[in-house]
């Protein structure tokens, strides 16, 4: 049956592979841990989940950890009973009860105090629940489905979240990766939220100029597709042409991708949809100078190619482009430097 994907638009090979997963996992009642970076639409990821899930007709609630006081955190995941503190004049039903026998998202719980994560893991592992100030035990039948944009691998290490809790969480990880990565969703993006934006204006649908394309693709989108959208609906009050171009773009997205706003040049040639060039920060991450950058990339193209033939040199040449004395060399450079 195909998936219900409704509002998630994207076809670059990295958001296939997600759904392929999500395929997999939504007629399950397995825990789902979804991360990546804020903005890039985990929310839309669990919607989907739980529209192709045997529990759609069911309700979806969702919960944003980090958006609510830790103090008042419990009452709102496990309700509370009438008197259980100040202002509780009556009885009231918490998150997890309203979401009986359909999903309940638990948003940027890597927020989540470490006292509160002890009956969040119960009620995983239990499926029981307690309002603040009751002494009923509730049982509720929820799938639980977490996300974040945190390393929780990290958190765990550093103290700040609960080990059993992580592996409880993460029986299945579900990785949306960020907007850079792709490619050509980019401008999938941009167009849809074009339409949607100018029509709201009454204003016809802009278009995009070739140089503003490849300046769109090029750039690192740190805010992802919460930045895109923004930044589209700013276009369409701003931008005075019908079509925009690199002019109408701010300076952040000319030092982004290297170009000097004082001069209107063509930008780098757009990336083929799931590939990312890299950046100058890639190579400063790891510490290397040019030479010693491009050697590494050298490096793993010649191992991929070798692995992909069974070490046959002369068809790992024909795949890299070069003659099969020049890998020879290579090979025996690389050889020389393991060596030395």
């Amino acid at each position: 049956m195909a998936l219900n994907l409704d509002g998630i638009i994207g076809d670059s090979p990295v958001l296939q592979e997600v759904f392929k997963i999500l395929s997999k996992v939504a007629p399950t009642d397995s825990t789902v841990l979804v991360t990546g970076e804020s903005g890039t639409g985990k929310e839309l990821l669990v919607r989907a989940l739980h529209k192709n899930s045997r529990r759609a007709s069911r309700p979806f609630v969702p919960i944003n950890c980090g958006a609510i006081p830790k103090e008042l955190l419990e009452s709102e995941l496990f309700g509370h009973e009438k008197g259980a503190f100040t202002h509780a004049i009556r009885s009231r039903p918490g998150r997890f009860e309203l979401a009986d026998g359909g999903t309940i998202f638990l948003d940027e719980i890597g927020e989540m105090d470490l006292a509160l994560q002890v009956k969040i893991l119960r009620a995983l592992q239990e499926k029981e629940i307690e309002r603040v100030g009751g002494t009923q035990i509730k049982k509720v039948d929820v799938r639980v489905v977490a996300a974040t944009n945190k390393d929780l691998e990290q958190e765990v290490e550093a103290g700040r979240f609960r080990e059993d809790l992580f592996y409880r969480l993460n029986v299945i990880p579900l990785h949306l990766p960020p907007l850079r990565e792709r490619g050509q969703d980019i401008m999938l993006l941009a167009e849809f939220f074009i339409r949607r934006f100018c029509a709201d204006k009454d204003r016809p649908a802009l278009k995009v100029s070739e140089e503003a394309r490849n300046m769109f693709l090029a750039y690192s989108w740190p805010g992802n597709v919460r930045e895109l959208e923004n930044f589209i609906e700013r276009l369409s009050i701003l931008c005075d042409n019908e079509t925009i171009a690199p002019q109408d773009l701010p300076g952040k997205i000319w030092r982004d991708v290297g170009a000097d706003p004082s001069k209107v040049v063509a930008p780098p040639p757009a990336a083929p949809a799931g590939f990312a060039w890299p950046r100058l920060r890639d190579m400063r991450d790891r510490a290397d100078g040019l030479k010693e950058f491009l050697e590494q990339i050298e490096d793993r193209l010649i191992l991929e190619a070798m692995k992909e033939v069974s070490g046959v040199k002369n068809q790992a040449a024909e795949l890299l482009g070069i003659k099969r004395t020049t890998l020879i060399e290579k090979l025996k450079k690389r050889k020389r430097s393991v060596d030395e």
